[in-house]
């Protein structure tokens, strides 16, 4: 019984935390479920890597209120959406438009784990070359190890 219920505890913590307060709720509640599927599109500027439904920063709150006013005010999913970009760029969107301006938010990561690749097949050629090609002995050094190895009699 113990054991169910620590289950049951960690599985309601890793549930989503969802920041949206009952007084921005809209009492309509398809437009309440409009407003929380938009919200979930959107990037909190401050947290910058959670949703505005997700996140308790003031930015957060006001964005979740003017997806509500706007739903109100009869626009389409499409026409809150455009605004809030309008407003404050792609950056707003957790999934940025592929496009040229947006060209270095997609292109970066996988540029930069190309130039990790690269760095890391020439490092290991440079050391596999460095291992393998061992220095030339000098001309005392050879007499040396001549005198070295010769067998004693």
């Amino acid at each position: 019984m113990r054991r169910l219920a620590f289950i049951l505890l960690f599985a309601a913590l890793a549930l989503p935390a969802l920041a949206v307060t009952p007084d921005e709720m809209l009492k309509d509640p398809s437009l309440e479920a409009r407003a929380r599927v938009l919200s979930q599109d959107l990037r909190c500027m401050v947290c910058q890597n959670q949703s505005i439904d997700d996140s308790e920063a003031p930015l957060a709150h006001d964005l979740r209120v003017l997806v509500r006013q706007r739903l109100q005010q009869g626009d389409s999913n499409k026409e809150v959406l455009d605004f809030i970009v309008a407003r404050y760029g792609d950056f707003v969107l957790l999934k940025p438009p592929f496009k040229l301006e947006t060209l270095l938010l997609w292109g970066l990561p996988p540029a930069a784990l190309l130039a990790g690749i690269i760095a890391l097949v020439l490092a290991a050629r440079r050391r596999r070359a460095v291992e393998t090609t061992p220095p030339a002995l000098s001309e005392s050094e050879s007499a040396r190890l001549a005198a070295l190895t010769e067998p004693k009699s």
